[in-house]
Formats: structure tokens, C-alpha cells, sequence
């Protein structure tokens, strides 16, 4: 009996553990991998929504068994984000010939994906391949499937004269006449520079525009497609047109490039580093043979007031050592506190692919810090509240944290039924127990500036002789008049150097404080800034529903008011039971007669069905 409970504990804190991490996994795409209980990983998967992918693993019964038993076997979860789904399928194919994942389809004959190779040659020959040569060519992709490689290379060579022959086209072996141009010179898909008569300027400058297709440059080749298709549509070659076409859409939704690893990247190291007040984050990414080998995001607990540089340095050195990395080149986002050993260098890019390189590692970490923070916040969600209120208390240059918070809003629409509403938060979240609405007493009229004098005054004079709790902090919802017109209360009754008091005005959402005319803007994405617009919703919506409820009570209880022989309590009464005018005229007699007898019903239906 206690071993079957042992069980069943040692399941439950694995699915805890397991969704715990779901929780918190980003909706961008990447590559996820699955680890048994001693670390191995038994199965890399990509995904355009990591999210979405991992978690359709643990909320569904599966049909096939080897997904079922993959499930079972699941101990942890780790995973790298990048920037598409291109990225993402590639770097899934080198992370299963790295690791050859129990659970994952490998391929027999283990072959990558193709690449365009423009080859280091007199007359450079343009053609697809598979292997990568350190000859001095230039090699774009890898491609996601051979026919969008083919169909690339078929439209360069359609637009562009180059020579498809293998002959070693040298200046001296062409001046001999050593060659004969071939069919292809006679249908005009080459010039002939095998005889002469193409000069090398002219097929270099080809070449240059060839490069720059395959970079991803692919306007001028998009305009040409789109011009031949309308030229064979107006010449009726449909059929022709339709071909074009084709090719014209596979162009203007291809990425020529791919900006995981470029093939020629080999045997790097890349670090990115990211941190907060309590932590280092550090990402470690190795690239060997044009791939992604290992990724690992690591944190390290501060101790000290420890600098960057030297927390970087520390990774460095850890991550080298623990994977046994003898890469020449480290790729780092700044230089670290550090000397290294051998004739390792380290170097800080600035564009290209390496800087791209160091982007994704960028990506990854500063995910896994989120990661992390969500992590702690939801086994704590007292820490999320202290963090958001430690913000606020920044960005406002407060010297207390906001733990009470109360905001003001008027509400006189049309300049009828003038009333105004306060509402409370407490540790960052509403405490509707504490909302107060305030009918204006002593204001004629729609005057926004005396309203706010005469709400501001009633409720902190109350709570001071009340003796309760007064916030750290007013939002008055309104500009620079309303929040000076607030200022001059708290002045009066001594609050001013006990409490924080802004204004939002609405248009631009800017904060102005007393006595500043120049307001600040925070970023729309600012934590701080969603916590005030939520308190000036609220009690925005606070104010107008009271104000509703007013004005409607007060229509109904004037036209009552006309009629004879209906007293208060029989307005009450009518008023807590049907809401409105429109719903007393719709009610039949014999009902209303049980409520309120037979002559009152009959006096109010005969008034209110003369209108």
C-alpha cells in the first residue's frame, strides 16, 4: 500500500513539475526537447508555437503508442526559440544528428538539407549541392526541400547566362580555343565565355546580381517574373503565363537565406548575457560543421555587487570546460573580464551573419530570464505584486511603496445628476469593499474642478478623523486643473508630504505631478502605466454605472411623482421590482393589482398608457 502511494507522489510531482514548465513556455516558434529521468534526450520536435505544440503532448490521449509511451518517459523539457519556421526546422535537423533521439525519425542515409554554391572559379559555375567544400566558394541556405532550391536555380538561369559545363574555363585554356560553346550557347542560356565571346566583366556582374538573390534580394528577379507573366498573358500564351506565375509565387514567399547558422560558421562559441538585481543569465550556444550543436542557459546568483564583465567571464570559462569547447572564435555581446588561454580570440560583431548569430543567442536568454521571473511569480505570486508595486514606486519617485492606492473620476454627463467615484486598490488589485461613490452637493452645474474639491475634501476629512488608513498614492483621472484643484485639498489638510498625487490625462496618457508643468510618458508596455489605466477604468466605469443607476431612479421616481395617490413606499416598491417606467406600463393589471392593490395599479397603468 505504501509503495502504490510512493507511486502515484513520484507521478504527480513529475506532472507538476512538467506543467509548471508548460506554464511558461513562449508562444514563438523553435525547437523543444523532451529528457528522460537520467538527462537523455529521447526526442527534438519544432514547432511554430512552442506553446501550443508542447502542451497538445500532455492535454490529449493519444492513438499512436509510441507517443504514449514518449510521454511516459518525460522528465523535463527544455527548448531554443528562433525567429521562424524556416530556422526552426533547421535547426531541429542538427539537433537530431546531434543527439539521434530514441523517439525521432533519422534518416538512412543522414544527408542535409541542399545549398547554392557560386564557386570560386575564373567563370563561376551556380549549382546545388550537399556538401560544403572549404575551397573559397560561397555557399547560400540551407533550402527546406530540393524544389525550392531547383525552382531557384531554374529562375536564375532563366533570367541570368550562365554557364552550366564543367569545363575548367582558365584565360590561357580559353585563348588556346580549347573548347567548343555547347547547345546551350545556340538556345540562349549562355553566352559562350568557353570560346571568347563573353567577356568576364560582363559574367562577373551577372554573378554579383546572382549573390545578391540568393542573399535574399530578390526584387529585381520578383519584377522580372512578374513582367514576362503579363507579357505571355497579353501575347494569349496562358499556359506559359500560368507556368510564370507559379514561379512568381514561390519567389515572393521564399527566404532565400537561412539565419540560424550560415553553412560556413564552424566550431563557434556564443555567449549572450543578460541580468536583474538577485541574478546573471548567460546563454551558451556552440556551432560545428554549419550547426547548432548544444545550447544551455544557465544563472548565477549574485553574491556580491559582481560586474558583468566578470560574471561573463566566469560563464565563459565554465561552459568551455564543462563541454569540452576548443572553438578558436567566442562571440560575445561585450568583452569580458577574462584571458584566455590558446589562440582563442573574442570578438564583439557588428552586422553579418555572425551578429545575427549572437541575436538568437540574445533571444534565448533573455526568454529564459522571463521564463524564470513567470516561474518564481507563480509559486509566489507575492513577489509579482512587489515587483510591480517596487516599479511603480521607481517610476514614480516615490519613497514608499504604493501598497494603497486610490484613484478619482467625475461623472456629469449632459451636465445632469453630478457624481463622482473613488476606487481602492490594494497590494496592486481592487478592494471593491473600500469603492465609494459621492453625490455632489455643493457644485451647481458641470463644474469638474469644484467636484473634485468637494469629493477630495469629504473623503480624506473623514478619514482623518476616522482615524483609517490613507493611501500612498491619488490618481486623479483628468489633466493639470483637475490635479491641482486635488493638490490644493491635500495642501489644506497637511496630506501633501504624506501622499504621492498625480493626474492622467487621457488623451496622450501623460502623468503630470503638482506644481510640473512638463508630464512624463511611460511605455505603453510599462507595468506601471497598465496599473494606473486600470484604476482610471475602473473607476471610470465605477462613476458611470452609478451615475446610470442615478439618472434612471430619478426618471422613474418624477413621473411616479405625478401620480395621485402613489405614495414613497409604493415608488419603492414598484422601483426595486421592475427597474423602469417602460417595464410598470408593460406589466398586466391582475399582476400589479396583487402588488399594489387594485386602485393604485389602475391609477398608474391609466397615466402611464395616456403617453
Amino acid at each position: 500500500m505504501d509503495k502504490g502511494n510512493n507511486v502515484e507522489s513520484s507521478k504527480n510531482e513529475i506532472e507538476t513539475y512538467l506543467s509548471s514548465i508548460i506554464s511558461i513556455i513562449p508562444e514563438k516558434p523553435g525547437c523543444y526537447q523532451y529528457m528522460d529521468e537520467k538527462g537523455a534526450i529521447i526526442y527534438v520536435g519544432k514547432a511554430k508555437n512552442l506553446k501550443k505544440r508542447v502542451s497538445s503532448y500532455f492535454s490529449q490521449t493519444h492513438d499512436n503508442i509510441k507517443t504514449n509511451m514518449l510521454v511516459k518517459r518525460i522528465r523535463d523539457i527544455k527548448y531554443i526559440i528562433v525567429n521562424n519556421e524556416e530556422d526552426a526546422l533547421h535547426l531541429e535537423n542538427s539537433l537530431i544528428k546531434q543527439h539521434r533521439p530514441r523517439y525521432n525519425v533519422l534518416l538512412k542515409d543522414d544527408k542535409t538539407y541542399p545549398s547554392i554554391v557560386v564557386k570560386n572559379e575564373y567563370f563561376p559555375r551556380v549549382f546545388q549541392t550537399r556538401n560544403i567544400l572549404r575551397d573559397g566558394s560561397q555557399y547560400y541556405g540551407p533550402y527546406s526541400s530540393v524544389y525550392i532550391a531547383k525552382i531557384m536555380l531554374q529562375m536564375i538561369k532563366d533570367i541570368y547566362p550562365i554557364r552550366a559545363c564543367n569545363y575548367p574555363l582558365a584565360p590561357e585554356n580559353i585563348a588556346k580555343g580549347r573548347y567548343k560553346v555547347c547547345l546551350q550557347y545556340h538556345i540562349k542560356k549562355c553566352k559562350g565565355p568557353c570560346e571568347g565571346l563573353q567577356s568576364l566583366e560582363e559574367y562577373q556582374n551577372n554573378i554579383t546580381q546572382v549573390k545578391e538573390i540568393l542573399k535574399g534580394n530578390i526584387s529585381k528577379i520578383s519584377k522580372t517574373l512578374y513582367e514576362l507573366m503579363h507579357k505571355c498573358a497579353e501575347e494569349m500564351h496562358f499556359e506559359e503565363a500560368q507556368i510564370i506565375k507559379e514561379k512568381y509565387d514561390v519567389v515572393e514567399n521564399y527566404r532565400a537565406k537561412s539565419t540560424v547558422v550560415p553553412p560556413m560558421l564552424t566550431n563557434i562559441d556564443v555567449f549572450s548575457f543578460t541580468e536583474n538585481e538577485h541574478s546573471a543569465y548567460i546563454n551558451y550556444m556552440h556551432v560545428g560543421n554549419g550547426a547548432i550543436v548544444q545550447a544551455y542557459t544557465f544563472e548565477y546568483k549574485k553574491r556580491l555587487d559582481e560586474p558583468k564583465e566578470e560574471l561573463l567571464g566566469l560563464g565563459i570559462i565554465e561552459m568551455r570546460e564543462r563541454f569540452n569547447s576548443t572553438a578558436q572564435e567566442i562571440i560575445v555581446p561585450f568583452l569580458p573580464n577574462i584571458e584566455l588561454t590558446g589562440k582563442a580570440v573574442l570578438f564583439i560583431p557588428q552586422k553579418g551573419d555572425k551578429r545575427k548569430l549572437l541575436e538568437l543567442s540574445e533571444q534565448n536568454v533573455k526568454q529564459y530570464k522571463i521564463d524564470r521571473l513567470k516561474h518564481a511569480e507563480k509559486l509566489n505570486p507575492e513577489q509579482r505584486t512587489t515587483r510591480i508595486l517596487t516599479n511603480i514606486q521607481k517610476d514614480l519617485h516615490m519613497n514608499v511603496l504604493p501598497m494603497h492606492i486610490e484613484c478619482f473620476d467625475n461623472s456629469n454627463i449632459q451636465g445632469t445628476t453630478p457624481v463622482a467615484a473613488c476606487v481602492v486598490f490594494k497590494k496592486g488589485k481592487p478592494a471593491k469593499r473600500d469603492y465609494r461613490h459621492f453625490h455632489i452637493k455643493t457644485v451647481e452645474g458641470p463644474d469638474d474642478f469644484a467636484s473634485m474639491i468637494e469629493v477630495v475634501t469629504r473623503r480624506y476629512t473623514r478619514l482623518l478623523e476616522e482615524k483609517q488608513e490613507l493611501p500612498q498614492l491619488i490618481i486623479i483621472d483628468g489633466g493639470k486643473g483637475q490635479l491641482n484643484a486635488a493638490t490644493k485639498v491635500l495642501r489644506e489638510l497637511g496630506l501633501l508630504d504624506r501622499i504621492t498625487i498625480i493626474g492622467l490625462a487621457k488623451r496622450l496618457e501623460e502623468i503630470f505631478f503638482p506644481g510640473d508643468s512638463i508630464p512624463i510618458i511611460l511605455d505603453k508596455t510599462s507595468e506601471t502605466l497598465k496599473v494606473i489605466q486600470h484604476l482610471r477604468d475602473e473607476a471610470h466605469r465605477f462613476g458611470i454605472t452609478f451615475h446610470r443607476h442615478m439618472r434612471s431612479k430619478k426618471q422613474i421616481a418624477s413621473r411616479l411623482d405625478t401620480i395621485k395617490g402613489i405614495g414613497e413606499k409604493t415608488k419603492t416598491l414598484l422601483l426595486q421590482e421592475y427597474k423602469s417606467v417602460k417595464r410598470i406600463r408593460e406589466v398586466p393589471f391582475d399582476e400589479l393589482k396583487k402588488i399594489i392593490g387594485e386602485t393604485k395599479a389602475r391609477s398608474i397603468l391609466n397615466e402611464l398608457n395616456k403617453e
